[in-house]
């Protein structure tokens, strides 16, 4: 068959450290919410597809520490009870609606409608994947439907980790885990946040690798940017913003002085690039061999706009409004000047038509975007890159949307539906291109992660990683018992330097919450250093310790001996 170019959707899916963590409002009913409302109704649409015949390709990526939680026995013990109190809850509504006192026929119905739809994913995960869900991704992905990629163990902000053991620690234990859940090696990397750096040289003269170094050295073949990563000039879709404080400007002595990077240039996300190895670009071809894929910004833009994104529509659900009883969702968008209080009734079936109409109107923009990179003389690739989590949680109607989306353009004979390793090898990158400094977060910096609610965060973090680095290279002969700690210490300082901390602060979603965890993890990491340090190795906490995270079991505390770079 002759295409015209290429699609793939790419799913970032993460959330954060949270079992045993407590449940309402913070902690493992995050994971619960997302299991219920994102990843069984994705896998339940994606089996539906495989089981109808259709065609389709896709990009999947899970963080390590989300993929573990994902397979953790407690964690979906505790979704057992979840689901059941949120079927009962619709029961409850159900009852209340009829009572004569407070009969309402319509709310009745969307009560019975609600439960049903729970009904369905608590079949779902109990049967069709027998409460498997990384299994029942993994075998996806060995039928060949799906790519699965891998991103840094605990979901840190690489960029402004001080030191490049902390990085090289926390790709390891992301490849890893990758191996043991899903059963082979990544070829596809997502870097937190999108959060990229190339080499630069640091105050005291020392030259720090740039991260196409450390995904080629961990057998990485793609990673993804944001589209301003690709293009230069300014950020734009997800990362535009009003960027206020010192810490939107980056200042870094860099190895490739930046008028390398920043201009505007005739460079385009419909083709991958070679990301220019940064350490050694004046010394050789320059080539890393590890491909770079930038965001879509138009497909992006047409579901994450919060202005004119197909999520903001008027008949589709209102996440914010939830029944003062139980937390059910009962209420339509209606406007976006309503006020909460004087949101309409949710009408499922208005809801599905829009539906149909913007899954329609979809694959026709990848068919467009797939014809202007024709025009350009390329075989291009058009990546959707979104958070899992949009489709279904924030975005009730999105994992409906996902399916009718696949099956347009599984029917489309002009579109390649592909995989981002697979697209990479099937058309290698002509071009190296030198990457600049960025993510996808406000203004396309650092200030999502390091502004004045948060920056005194970094200070406890890079200690950290200091006197981890300094252990590590300290005891290369150590006892059974100094081996179990040091290991429970590597483990304490990865869910330390979780960029999820940052975020939740700049947010102020769960702010107490974040630094509740943080300190928690800083103390952890404290008493056990502190009891190596005096001879005395605390293997009584480091089991206890163990026993409440169960989280990288394979973690070796020597990945955070110093780097060299050339090694």
């Amino acid at each position: 068959m002759s295409f015209s170019g290429a699609f793939t959707f790419m799913l970032h899916s993460h959330l954060p450290y949270a079992r045993l963590a407590g449940r309402w409002p913070h902690g493992e009913e995050w994971l619960h919410e997302a299991l219920m409302e994102t990843y069984i109704p994705l896998l339940d649409t994606l089996y539906t597809l495989r089981d109808e015949g259709v065609p389709v390709r896709l990009t999947i990526g899970f963080t390590p520490v989300l993929a573990e939680q994902l397979a953790d026995p407690l964690v979906l013990e505790h979704f057992d009870q979840y689901i059941d109190g949120r079927i009962a809850a619709t029961e409850a509504d159900m009852a209340y609606y009829e009572a004569p006192d407070t009969a309402h026929a319509h709310l009745r119905y969307l009560a019975e409608w609600t439960r049903n739809i729970y009904l369905k994913v608590r079949s779902a995960f109990q049967v069709r994947f027998e409460r498997d869900v990384i299994g029942a991704f993994r075998r996806l992905q060995d039928a060949g439907m799906i790519e699965i990629t891998t991103s840094a163990a605990a979901h840190p902000y690489l960029p402004l980790l001080s030191r490049d053991s902390s990085i090289y620690a926390q790709i390891q234990q992301g490849l890893k885990t990758h191996e043991r859940l899903f059963g082979r090696p990544p070829s596809g990397f997502w870097l937190p946040e999108c959060g990229y750096r190339p080499a630069y040289i640091t105050e005291d003269g020392t030259t720090r690798p740039g991260f196409e170094h450390f995904l080629k050295r961990a057998g990485i073949k793609v990673f993804f940017t944001e589209t301003h990563t690709i293009t230069g000039g300014d950020p734009v879709g997800v990362a535009t913003g009003d960027v206020v404080g010192p810490y939107g400007v980056i200042k870094r002595r860099y190895v490739l002085p930046p008028e390398t990077y920043a201009p505007k240039r005739e460079t385009t996300t419909f083709l991958p690039y070679y990301a220019a190895d940064t350490l050694h670009y004046m010394s050789n071809d320059g080539n890393s061999g590890v491909a770079a894929i930038g965001r879509n910004v138009r497909v992006g833009q047409q579901v994450w706009s919060a202005d004119w994104g197909y999520p903001g529509d008027f008949d589709y659900r209102e996440f914010y409004r939830k029944s003062g009883r139980t937390g059910i969702q009962y209420w339509r968008i209606t406007s976006d000047k309503t006020a909460l209080d004087d949101k309409d009734f949710y009408q499922p079936e208005w809801a599905l038509c829009k539906l149909e109409q913007h899954a329609e109107h979809f694959a026709h923009l990848v068919g467009d975007q797939i014809r202007a990179a024709k025009k350009r003389g390329e075989y291009g690739i058009v990546s959707a890159n979104y958070d899992t989590e949009l489709f279904g949680h924030w975005w009730f109607e999105g994992v409906d949307w996902l399916g009718q989306v696949l099956r347009h353009l599984a029917a489309n004979p002009d579109v390649e539906m592909t995989t981002a390793s697979q697209f990479v090898t099937d058309h290698p990158p002509v071009d190296v291109l030198p990457l600049p400094e960025s993510s996808w977060g406000a203004g396309g910096t650092h200030f999502v992660w390091d502004n004045g609610e948060n920056h005194w965060m970094w200070k406890p973090i890079h200690e950290a990683e200091a006197r981890m680095e300094a252990l590590a290279n300290r005891f290369t002969a150590p006892t059974p018992d100094e081996e179990a700690v040091l290991n429970q210490t590597a483990r304490e300082l990865m869910l330390l330097q979780s960029s999820d901390w940052l975020f939740l602060i700049t947010t102020g979603q769960a702010k107490e919450y974040a630094i509740q965890r943080f300190s928690q993890h800083h103390e952890r990491f404290e008493k056990l250093t502190d009891s190596l340090d005096n001879g005395a190795p605390n293997t009584t906490l480091a089991a206890e310790l163990w026993e409440l995270d169960k989280v990288f079991p394979e973690l070796d505390y020597r990945w955070f001996r110093t780097y060299t770079a050339e090694a």
